[in-house]
């Protein structure tokens, strides 16, 4: 018996390309899809095997539902994921099989658990939101975390952090989605429900450094609680900003009120195709040799007294990305998937086989 075919969809992008790379070191031959078939002949002609490509457009849904059959896996790379994401992951659920993608916009993380995760599951597919650096390592830290805390947590405070420029290495892709991310709702997850919020920060301890974050929207606030029913608050934290998280947290407590000015979501709309475009004249980034990442986990009970501590180290996010989608799909393809429906890490793959995916794509406990 074949396994089932995995089709990245987005695959001339900047994270497509590193998971086509990705995807071929684990001996995997998928479907490279895409709009533009010039840059998909470009993309596959530089490859060292033979790969299918096929043209593929959110603006023409039925081009999608046309390429994924049933039992695919799907892994999708097409961003801004919140004006963009939705036509795969409806031509996945119905052709049923495994989806995954790589945003990391709140709002759309949202979407798939809320919107999406009961049809997926009465369809038999499982989606996998947000499989990357955004929020791979945070799952898997927070869950090692409760497992060494005991039954006494209740509370779990995540952080993101890394050492190196990337603002260099950062690609159109992802500036493009965090300027639609801008003026979209926040939330966490807090007296046992998902609640808005907006300009949350604190400090953690980080090689023996105060390191600052800001509270953002992450799949581990759908995800922790299912797999650790004591839980009551989730709290995510990303730390990219510096000294500046704390104005960040004050601008975002603003939001509200600026999204509410008519015309600016156009204006943002506009500036990120903008930039979408300047990333399909040059794909060139900066290496991400130099960059590191590290993600802390932090339970607490009832009391507010920390019970355990878990810290990841891996390397440049974006490599991190790319091995953990083929990784993800690779195993999902040889039936590593039991759980259907809108899912996090944890559910999808158990602890133990999530630890050890996360060792290969270069990220690991510290001692």
């Amino acid at each position: 018996m074949t396994s089932p075919r995995i089709v990245l969809f987005g695959a001339t992008g900047f994270t497509g390309r590193l998971t086509v790379e990705a995807l071929l070191a684990r001996g995997a031959h998928p479907l490279l899809a895409g709009r533009d078939p010039a840059r998909l002949e470009a993309l596959a002609s530089s490859l060292p095997v033979e790969l299918p490509t096929a043209v593929a457009d959110v603006n023409r849904p039925a081009t999608l539902r046309r390429i994924i059959e049933p039992g695919n896996v799907v892994i999708s790379t097409v961003g801004p994921f919140a004006r963009w994401g939705e036509p795969a992951v409806e031509a996945a659920i119905e052709a049923g099989g495994v989806y995954l993608d790589s945003t990391g916009e709140p709002t759309f993380i949202r979407r798939i658990f809320q919107r999406y995760g009961p049809a997926a599951a009465a369809s038999g597919t499982t989606l996998l939101t947000a499989f990357g650096y955004d929020y791979v390592p945070g799952n898997l830290a927070a869950s090692l975390a409760l497992q060494k805390a005991g039954s006494e947590a209740v509370r779990v405070d995540i952080g993101y952090f890394v050492q190196g420029n990337m603002a260099r290495r950062t690609s159109a892709g992802t500036r493009a989605s965090a300027l639609g991310m801008v003026l979209e709702p926040m939330y966490g997850f807090r007296h046992g429900r998902i609640l808005r919020e907006h300009g949350r920060t604190r400090t953690f301890s980080v090689n023996g450094r105060r390191r600052h974050g800001l509270s953002v929207g992450a799949s581990e606030h759908f995800a922790l609680p299912r797999t650790h029913s004591g839980l009551r608050e989730v709290n995510v934290y990303l730390g990219w900003l510096g000294g500046l998280t704390r104005a960040a947290g004050v601008l975002s407590r603003a939001t509200p009120f600026i999204a509410a000015i008519p015309g600016v979501k156009r204006v943002t709309e506009a500036v990120a195709d903008r930039v979408i475009q300047s990333a399909n004249r040059d794909d060139s980034a900066a290496s991400g040799d130099g960059i590191s990442s590290q993600i802390v986990a932090e339970a607490y009970d009832q009391g507010g007294r920390r019970l355990s501590s878990v810290e990841l180290r891996g390397g440049d996010p974006y490599d991190f990305t790319a091995r953990a989608l083929a990784w993800a799909a690779t195993t999902a393809a040889t039936g590593g998937v039991t759980a259907q429906g809108a899912v996090g890490p944890v559910e999808a793959f158990g602890l133990e086989t999530l630890t050890r995916g996360c060792a290969e794509a270069g990220l690991r406990a510290e001692p």
